[in-house]
């Protein structure tokens, strides 16, 4: 069951710190960390002149791994605005975040608002001196998303009255969209009998995706890709498909796909059937820009379809729901048609 059954009130701004100007005459400068921040501000940004976003990572970069660079540090010194993920996923970047809060720069964690309604998953090792610590994977549940988007557009409307009722306004209509993506996930996911709902990874990043949908996890590696995987895991892996007949498990898309692939063949070695999924996951990472898997909603609809495709060409009994019309942007037909024997 998902964590949400409603939207709790907004939970705003402990977030820009220190003392923050609002924007210049000319105009915003915005960084964004990571492909779904990026995203998501320049969705709530709409068509409001004189906004200038400048994204640090790319698709397919791993944020739990990625080092800040020369001209990151630049960007981030000279913007209005930092908007980063948070709970620790930018693992290089924590003492850049606390270096520019105290300085006239607005520096905002897009998981704050999940964190204060209590829908964050606590209790995680990310590496030796990161313990007890909250799963920053938190943008995998869509109703989580939508509190971000809400939380961000009146952080955004405090730093820049002028447009405040054009950043609402944009949140409005993006929660909508949201809310279209999360019911019709749900209605697909679910279709899946119950116990055969386990969805295998390289890494730990899709438990509150699971939650959202009622899916089990089981990853060869925990939360941070910091930590190699050992033998020790990908046997465990092996052990837990065999024992629950899983039929296929999925590569991500910013992580090698070595341990997927090693604990593929030590299952067929010991007489079971399984596949790699038929196309990879994005999980700390969006894809091309440009692509369906570039914006928030195609990256999450295409990994809710490549799981219930891959599932289906498996023999599982799948319902997938017609793509509502109003919802965008469009799967592309090469994603929603696929050949099982490809």
């Amino acid at each position: 069951m998902s964590m949400h059954h409603w939207l709790l009130p907004l939970f705003i701004l402990p977030l820009l710190v220190g003392s923050i100007a609002h924007a210049s005459e000319d105009g915003l400068e915005i960084v964004a960390t990571t492909t779904q921040a990026a995203d998501l501000v320049q969705i709530l940004a709409g068509d409001i002149d004189g906004i200038s976003i400048t994204a640090l990572m790319g698709p397919g970069v791993d944020p739990h791994l990625y080092q800040p660079t020369e001209s990151d540090i630049v960007a981030m010194n000279q913007a209005d605005m930092v908007i980063y993920s948070g709970l620790h996923l930018e693992g290089q970047f924590d003492k850049v975040f606390a270096a520019l809060s105290q300085q006239r720069v607005a520096v905002y964690p897009l998981s704050q608002p999940v964190k204060e309604a209590g829908f964050v998953f606590g209790g995680f090792e990310l590496s030796e001196t990161l313990t007890n610590v909250d799963d920053p994977h938190f943008w995998f549940d869509p109703l989580n998303w939508k509190l971000t988007t809400e939380d961000l557009a009146e952080a955004l409307a405090a730093l820049d009255p002028a447009n405040a009722g054009a950043y609402r306004a944009n949140a409005a209509a993006y929660m909508e969209q949201l809310q279209l993506l999360y019911d019709w996930a749900n209605a697909g996911l679910r279709s899946v009998t119950e116990g055969q709902r386990y969805l295998v990874t390289s890494h730990d990043a899709f438990q509150y995706f699971g939650a959202a949908f009622g899916w089990q996890m089981q990853a060869i590696q925990g939360l941070s890709t910091e930590d190699e995987a050992g033998v020790g895991d990908i046997q465990e892996t092996v052990d837990f498909v065999i024992a629950n007949a899983i039929p296929v498990l999925f590569v991500e898309s910013s992580i090698p796909p070595d341990t997927i692939e090693a604990v593929i063949e030590a299952v067929r070695a010991q007489g079971a059937d399984a596949r790699i999924g038929l196309r990879e996951l994005f999980g700390d990472a969006m894809g091309e820009r440009g692509s369906f898997g570039g914006t928030y909603i195609g990256m999450l609809a295409q990994n809710a379809l490549t799981i219930m495709q891959s599932y289906q060409c498996m023999g599982a009994a799948v319902e997938i729901p017609p793509w509502p019309p109003s919802l965008l942007p469009q799967p592309p037909d090469d994603i929603w048609n696929v050949d099982c024997d490809a």
